[in-house]
């Protein structure tokens, strides 16, 4: 059992939590994750690990109220134990000799961003941070990117925050004024994703995306979590997440990625129901 330390609602959708787990705290690194189970019957939630304290021995989550899943963890509060916390898995984000780089958030993918984003700050690269929202409410870790990086670019697309328009057109203003990039690092919905990395193809830009597909197990044995990278089929759980985005079938990724849409809301509507019983999302 693992311990919730501190619960914080970042927006009407999206809560923060840090969880007490020392054994993964003292080997996480930014770009791993961790695979999360809220109750003892609750299904297995991989989640990127959004910041740990080594010496307090915490690692802190932050994760969108979207399934079934989600909201039973965001049925429990702070003092409470979730039921299963595994991890760290999958690589590290490599920030060796990344002299200046672009980081590109989108949504709630800016939890994965931000702790990336922090690693190449502290170590001294030039690094840009580009934040992207639907619109002002839905802004998360704000603070800690304008303090964690070289240039900060708030982008909405309803123009309610920072500019208005979509990430992409904030990066191409940059590389064409003259940002020189070693690498663009990109985190967010799908669809983001496979136009950030579109566009840097054309200035020849090394990217990596950060992919976060249908996944079980975590180590690579039940295959949910495949993907087409580069002619090649692998696994975000053990291979990733991060891939040269200019290898990834996005397509491919994004229709895999509705095959359960039907089932989800389903569950949704179901755990919907539980929870207003009050019972917790316990059957």
């Amino acid at each position: 059992m693992n311990r919730i330390l501190t619960k914080k609602e970042l927006n009407p959708t999206v809560t923060l939590m840090e969880i007490e787990a020392p054994l993964v705290a003292r080997k996480a690194e930014p770009g791993q994750f961790i695979i999360i189970r809220s109750h003892s019957d609750a299904e297995r939630i991989p989640l990127t690990i959004a910041d740990f304290d080594r010496e307090k021995g915490s690692v802190t989550i932050i994760f969108q109220i979207i399934g079934a899943g989600t909201m039973r963890l965001n049925s429990l509060n702070e003092g409470e134990n979730v039921a299963g916390f595994a991890g760290p898995l999958g690589r590290a984000t490599k920030t060796e000799g990344i002299k200046k780089a672009a980081v590109v958030g989108g949504g709630v993918g800016c939890a994965i961003a931000y702790p990336v984003t922090k690693k190449l700050y502290e170590q001294g690269t030039e690094v840009h941070a580009i934040a992207g929202f639907r619109s002002k409410d839905l802004v998360i870790l704000e603070n800690e990117f304008r303090t964690h990086s070289s240039g900060f670019f708030a982008v909405s697309d309803d123009g309610s925050w920072g500019e208005k328009g979509l990430v992409t057109d904030t990066l191409k203003k940059l590389i064409e004024s003259g940002e020189k990039y070693d690498e663009v690092i990109t985190i967010g919905p799908l669809i983001m994703m496979k136009f950030v990395c579109a566009l840097t193809k054309q200035y020849g830009i090394k990217t990596i995306a950060s992919m976060n597909p249908i996944m079980i197990d975590g180590t690579g044995m039940c295959g949910c979590c495949r993907l087409t990278v580069g002619g090649q089929t692998r696994f975000a759980c053990v291979d990733g997440p991060e891939f040269d985005g200019h290898e990834i079938d996005f397509d491919e990724a994004m229709s895999r990625s509705r095959m359960y849409s039907a089932f989800e809301k389903r569950a949704r509507e179901e755990t919907c129901n539980l929870l207003k019983m009050g019972n917790g999302g316990n059957a």
